[in-house]
């Protein structure tokens, strides 16, 4: 399966082979990111936008795969469905531009999570399913917006 990525601003639209990702996320480990980073990418206005963009175009020039799971995506979409079919149509294709893969929350992950977030009282479930991601896939970096993170993973890499 083919499609385009790209899309972070000052980068080129290129064709990229979701296996050819996950062959890529093996050599290298992808990098696993939350909501907060694509909505700060997706909003010139949020506190995070430029490291959020910086971050990801530093992931893309390594060469990593970007991973968001299918919980933090559907937490992107939410404010894009109060919208309606449009917005959320639009925010869905924005996504895909700057994503090389959506993971499903299956039961190893939910496993996970849950160790995680018995682990780490600060850290709530839908973070902890973006951890147990991170851990799933062997990912190099976990990046988020949310200092209460650093606790539960090495791996996590907060936006500044």
């Amino acid at each position: 399966m083919q499609r385009s990525v790209g899309g972070i601003r000052g980068s080129r639209p290129r064709t990229f082979r979701c296996n050819a990702a996950r062959q890529v996320a093996r050599r290298v480990g992808p990098v696993v990111v939350d909501s907060s980073v694509v909505l700060g990418v997706l909003d010139a206005r949020d506190a995070h936008h430029s490291s959020a963009v910086r971050s990801l175009r530093t992931a893309r020039a390594k060469g990593r795969a970007i991973l968001l799971p299918a919980s933090a995506f559907a937490e992107v979409l939410v404010g894009a469905s109060w919208l309606g079919p449009k917005a959320t149509a639009r925010t869905e294709a924005f996504v895909d531009s700057i994503v090389d893969l959506v993971p499903p929350i299956d039961r190893n992950v939910a496993k996970i999570a849950a160790t995680v977030r018995a682990a780490h009282k600060s850290i709530m479930l839908p973070d902890a399913l973006v951890i147990a991601v991170g851990r799933t896939v062997g990912a190099s970096t976990i990046l988020t917006a949310d200092a209460r993170w650093r606790a539960a993973d090495r791996r996590v890499q907060i936006l500044r």
